[in-house]
């Protein structure tokens, strides 16, 4: 029996169940996973059951439990099942984990007269068995005559099952009598709590199993097996129908804990269009896709949840007439048009070309996908808002579908498609065959914030080149180094796609949750705007020859400055509209990307003290006021008051631009960046007439002294020496090497040298250099940050080094992305991208580095 026999309503909840973050599958035993036999002791599993079942108990947050009115080591015996699969027997008064009910001396003598008293009753009668079990004892009448087994059942009822002290279950053919209170709805309960399930399936065939039946509620699901009344809510004929249902929930459960194979981080391509993203797959499967803001929850979420968390997806089309099947074949190749965001994935006779549209007011998001070529394509569109926490309709209308159940407005434009609708019970998915031509393309035109499925105002040609025009005006006017010029080029459109034109704040990266270790649990949000971060972007861009992404991003800056007194409680990330965030919290109703969990929306590093953050918008200013030959009174102002505030916090410990979620402490790179602050704001007001606090200059030195002496350990690195994390410890951490980058010591320093030397050794491996190798008071590993190599490459060429700065560089430009594209982290030994994607980082750094080596 396949899956699709069973029924549908069935099939649906299934599949809801088993995307619940904790799950508990348990089951009866006799007639359910083994057939009922005339013989009890050789009642044996269907061994498609056994496989079912530890397959189940394999996957993570999965646990399996039989549940039998068998004595536990009855159960053992028969059922053969692995270890990784709970027994509990005798209807809950046995686990095997240890009994639940110890018996006390009262409970043992009450144990020993029940088999005196049922030895007495069923005396020589054929076919009566008596099955003593640890706290209770089960007359078995199944293979004795009808007569026999009602005056027996009869005896029983009206003599020992009346004492005190005594509870009776009855089952097929079976009068169990316990000297503890239990049956198996107390024991999966008990279950669940061990576990801390969030849902449980239980099927069982038994009366005993009702009582499991009538205590399931919300998400769980009762099946039960054969004839008989019942409270559960689904049946299913035999025990071959078990192993099926057991096959598809293990099914289900793995493909939503683990997805279908994951696309490697580094080839999911981004859409920008200044004040949205989107991420697409290799073969132009939307995979992300948040709105109104790029910060705001997931409409399409693929990535970290499979198509059941929303995916809109073009391909070839083969099959019959409207048959939707999908050719599974990959594409031919991917790429960004030159110069521009808008991106065309080609298969034979087919094209897609997709790109956001940029003739459409702020709080809309439009994707325009174009379907050409001389192939029909096959097109599913799945909306799930919220993360798919939401129920979704989809209507379809002469022009298009109307998606219900969102609180923004969202309509998919697409005149002359013919959609199918189908429903899971909680969310529509629509379906079309399309075919399109050269000369007559299918636009599908998805809008975001509008209920308008009307003709736009410019044909789609228009809006294309309009979109394009956008990126490559733009990027004519940088001034690119010749090493790397084009790779460096789709650096700068991912800087500038990060951007939010609207607000002026920068994306740290377009996604939550890419995990820095797959399967591990170190996955955070970077949605948001870092101080540091945004700093950071802008200043490559200036170096580009591009200020108004600065201008914008001060303005953001000065906006969230106004809302306090000033930059001394200044927090290390806001939303991008400048606000504080919510709490970090977890969408448990995805599996994450490859199964890294949890999901995280939010970031708890707002909370932090990083003393860092001032350096970078210092050196932002310094940077944008050469470049426009002066500096604003609104810019000196936030510069005198970062400066005053770094004069009253410097000595303070803090979290650090690693954001760790230990106990703060006095960090080499944060000292340095209040130096830097300091001494920027100096060479600031030296160049354009400001006045400074004359307290400055000789704080400028106490702080250099301060860390030039503390931050210095011989001990670290076997002796080496080097300036290492913080003052208390030899641990070091690549951001040190800012003493020398930031000119805070002369890089021919041999103190400097020796860092550099302690860091390569200890951090570099192959291609990339890791942060640290501390304990940071989090579980598992993490991959190489490509901003620590960046760094370690600029060290090299101040160290003059430039032999192994090239060849570092070469090998950061190796683990690029087909389109060009880097992550935060770089795994060295699997050889694969980390991290949320594509980070600003890894691209300011990529930048930096190729403007060094074209000197």
């Amino acid at each position: 029996m396949t899956a699709e026999a069973l029924p549908a309503e069935l099939r649906r909840v299934i599949v809801h169940i088993a995307r619940t973050p904790r799950l508990l599958v348990a089951s009866d035993y006799d007639g359910t996973l083994a057939p009922i036999v005339e013989d009890p002791e050789l009642a044996r599993p269907l061994p498609e059951s056994v496989g079912a079942l530890r397959s189940l108990a394999g996957l993570h947050e999965t646990t399996t439990a039989v549940i039998s009115g068998r004595a536990l080591r009855d159960l053992a015996t028969l059922s053969r099942l692995p270890a990784e699969v709970h027994l509990v027997g005798s209807h809950g008064s046995e686990f095997d984990i240890g009994f639940v009910h110890a018996l006390d001396a009262e409970s043992r003598a009450l144990h020993r007269r029940l088999e005196a008293e049922l030895d007495a009753l069923i005396g020589g009668d054929s076919g009566i068995n008596l099955e003593v079990k640890p706290a209770s004892i089960a007359v078995h009448v199944r293979r004795a005559d009808s007569d026999v087994a009602a005056r027996v059942l009869d005896a029983v009822r009206s003599g020992p099952c009346t004492w005190d002290g005594v509870e009776v279950t009855e089952g097929k053919e079976v009068i169990e009598l316990a000297v503890v209170a239990t049956n198996k709805g107390f024991a999966l309960d008990e279950l669940r709590h061990q576990v801390g399930a969030t849902a449980a399936i239980f099927l069982g065939d038994d009366v005993t199993d009702e009582k499991v039946f009538q205590r399931l509620s919300g998400p769980d699901v009762g099946v039960k097996v054969g004839q008989g009344e019942s409270a559960a809510p689904f049946r299913i004929p035999d025990t071959t129908d078990v192993a099926t249902v057991l096959a598809f929930v293990f099914e289900e459960r793995r493909n939503w804990l683990y997805g279908e194979q994951a696309t490697p981080i580094e080839r999911l391509t981004m859409l920008a269009n200044g004040n949205s993203v989107a991420l697409l797959t290799p073969d132009a499967k939307l995979t992300w896709m948040c709105h109104p803001d790029p910060d705001s929850t997931a409409m399409f979420a693929d990535l970290l949840g499979g198509p059941d968390a929303g995916h809109f997806s073009v391909k070839p089309h083969r099959g019959n007439g409207s048959d939707t099947t999908q050719q599974n074949g990959l594409p031919l190749g991917q790429r960004y048009l030159p110069g521009t965001m808008t991106v065309e994935t080609r298969w034979s006779r087919l094209l897609i070309t997709d790109y956001l549209d940029h003739d459409t007011p702020a709080h809309r998001t439009d994707l325009i996908r174009v379907i050409s070529g001389e192939t029909r394509a096959a097109v599913t569109f799945a909306p799930r808002p919220e993360f798919g926490r939401v129920p979704v309709r989809l209507i379809t209308e002469e022009d298009g579908l109307r998606v219900l159940g969102t609180t923004e407005p969202v309509v998919l434009r697409s005149p002359g498609v013919t959609w199918k609708i189908t429903s899971d019970g909680v969310h529509d998915t629509a379906q079309a065959v399309v075919a399109p031509s050269e000369e007559q393309p299918v636009v599908l035109e998805l809008r975001c914030g509008t209920t308008d499925l009307g003709p736009s105002e410019h044909q789609e040609m228009t809006r294309r080149q309009h979109a394009a025009s956008y990126w490559t005006d733009w990027l004519a006017g940088l001034k690119l180094p010749d090493v790397e010029r084009d790779l460096v080029a789709r650096s700068a459109l991912t800087l500038r796609g990060l951007s939010h034109k609207e607000t002026g704040a920068f994306m740290a990266a377009a996604t939550t949750s890419l995990p820095e270790e797959i399967g591990g649990v170190r996955n955070w949000d970077y949605r948001y705007c870092w101080v540091r971060d945004g700093a950071l972007t802008a200043q490559a861009l200036v170096a580009l020859g591009s200020i108004d992404e600065a201008d914008g991003y001060l303005r953001w800056v000065h906006n969230v400055l106004g809302t306090m007194p000033g930059p001394e409680r200044l927090r290390p990330l806001y939303s991008i509209r400048g606000t504080t965030l919510g709490p970090e919290a977890v969408i448990d109703t995805l599996p994450g990307y490859a199964g890294s969990r949890p999901v995280r929306v939010g970031n708890l590093a707002d909370q932090q003290v990083q003393l860092d953050v001032f350096g970078p918008v210092v050196e932002l200013v310094v940077a944008l006021s050469e470049a426009r030959g002066e500096i604003t009174d609104a810019d000196w102002d936030m510069v005198r008051a970062m400066a005053e505030a770094v004069s009253r916090r410097w000595d303070e410990a803090d979290h650090g631009i690693w954001e760790e979620r230990h106990a703060p402490r006095h960090r080499v790179y944060s000292r340095v960046m209040c130096w830097v602050t300091l001494d920027r704001a100096i060479k600031l007001a030296d160049t354009y007439g400001r006045e400074v606090d004359p307290s400055w200059a000789g704080l400028r030195e106490e702080i250099a002294n301060d860390v030039l002496e503390k931050g210095w350990n011989p001990e670290a690195c076997g002796g080496i020496g080097a300036y290492t994390t913080a003052y208390d410890g030899t641990d070091l951490d690549a951001a040190s090497l800012h003493i020398g980058l930031t000119g805070m010591i002369d890089p021919s320093d041999p103190k400097f040298q020796a860092t550099v030397t302690a860091i390569e050794s200890e951090l570099r491996t192959g291609s990339t250099v890791y942060r640290y190798r501390r304990d940071d008071g989090l579980p598992g590993n993490e991959g190489g940050f490509h901003l620590c190599a960046a760094w370690m490459i600029e060290a090299y060429v101040l160290a003059g080094r430039r032999t192994e700065a090239e060849e570092l560089f070469q090998q950061l430009v190796d683990v690029a992305g087909p389109t060009g594209l880097l992550s935060e982290e770089y795994d060295p030994i699997a050889e694969r991208s980390l991290g949320n994607h594509p980070q600003a980082y890894s691209h300011l750094g990529l930048i930096r580095c190729a403007q060094l080596l074209s000197r």
